[in-house]
């Protein structure tokens, strides 16, 4: 893990519209969604941010924290949202490192718990999530799996 470095987008601001195209490469929200919270979260209208591990200048895992991820509970907010790691930096720590860092973050902030929707079964309880319920996803037929993190 020591090669890859950890930021905040507030570090590096100059990586907005590439960090927008990539996280619109990985999920298909539209880059202007991205873009326009991004414009928030730099211009200090939110501590809603956006965190990013970088190989050299690539990106390589990113995630973002949202009021609400296309979900029906409005009132468990904030969200983490689009965690990805590229496939070639899979199983070196990268997503959990992104999620302590972030969780740090908003703690540091006031801002607790945090809340995330997925598919995943045991995967966030390595990172100390917890599950916390099913929650219907924006247009989805089946529930979703909620997790939180006080």
């Amino acid at each position: 893990m020591s090669e890859y470095k950890y930021i905040t987008l507030r570090e590096k601001p100059q990586l907005k519209d590439r960090a927008a195209e990539w996280f619109h490469s990985k999920w298909g929200v539209p880059q202007e969604a991205y873009l326009e919270c991004m414009e928030s979260y730099l211009n200090r209208e939110t501590e809603y941010g956006w965190y990013l591990c970088l190989n050299d200048d690539k990106i390589i895992g990113g995630l973002g924290v949202i009021e609400n991820d296309f979900h029906d509970r409005k009132d468990l907010t904030p969200n983490v949202c689009a965690l990805y790691t590229e496939k070639e930096y899979r199983c070196k720590g990268i997503a959990g490192h992104l999620l302590n860092m972030v969780a740090d973050d908003l703690k540091a902030k006031g801002i607790t718990p945090i809340y995330l929707i997925t598919d995943h079964t045991s995967f966030y309880e390595r990172y100390g999530w917890e599950f916390f319920c099913m929650v219907q996803g924006d247009d989805e037929p089946c529930m979703t799996r909620m997790y939180v993190r006080r």
